[in-house]
């Protein structure tokens, strides 16, 4: 009898695991209709269900925002890895990172400005998943700047240093576009993050 009953919990734990991710996927979609400031009644009518059905499943506005950042999170860093294992050398796997980045942003503006703006979020104390997709993608870069350094300690400041450039630059670059293109953005980035990071890893060659 027992048996039974674990595999009924086992049933609904992935019916209601199911419901999460489709519950995700009309949030995003809400987003994209609505902009950043898509409020709980829009993805309760894009998932063509009520905000009660939809608190059945998410315990708050917060716990829905960090479900849309973990998809977020999986998207993003799946492209920059792939972009930069496709990239032949670490300048053009830092112009890859770059690019993959840059590219997210501009194809998904309104997703990106709700997870990094956090509209369904109360400003209280607690994990902050825009920090940890950060910390994530500065890993990624840092082991790239570390196989060209070998200095791996090193790597971890620079590689995190050269994604909060990026990160900063595109916030501006969607807040306030000025005509330039993302290519031409991904470019000048590109160009700053690698003479930087060549300044420093001469300085230590020479030493």
């Amino acid at each position: 009898m027992k048996t039974v009953r674990d595999r009924r919990a086992t049933r609904w734990d992935a019916h209601r695991q199911a419901r999460r991710v489709e519950l995700t996927d009309a949030a995003i979609l809400a987003i994209r209709a609505h902009g950043a400031g898509v409020g709980m009644d829009d993805v309760a009518a894009q998932a063509g269900t009520s905000k009660t059905v939809v608190y059945r499943h998410f315990a708050d506005r917060t716990e829905l925002y960090v479900a849309v950042c973990v998809r977020v999170a999986d998207v993003l860093l799946g492209q920059v890895r792939a972009a930069i294992d496709g990239a032949d050398g670490p300048h053009a796997q830092i112009a890859a990172g770059i690019e993959a980045y840059l590219r997210l942003i501009e194809h998904d503006p309104e997703v990106y400005r709700f997870v990094v703006h956090r509209p369904l979020v109360d400003r209280s104390p607690g994990a902050d998943p825009v920090a940890d997709l950060v910390s994530l993608v500065g890993d990624q870069v840092a082991a790239v700047v570390a196989a060209r350094t070998g200095d791996s300690a090193a790597a971890i400041p620079w590689g995190h240093g050269i994604v909060g450039m990026v990160r900063a630059a595109a916030d501006n670059w969607l807040a306030r576009p000025t005509g330039m293109t993302r290519s031409q953005l991904a470019a000048h980035l590109t160009e700053l993050a690698w003479a930087g990071l060549s300044g420093v890893t001469a300085s230590k060659e020479d030493t």
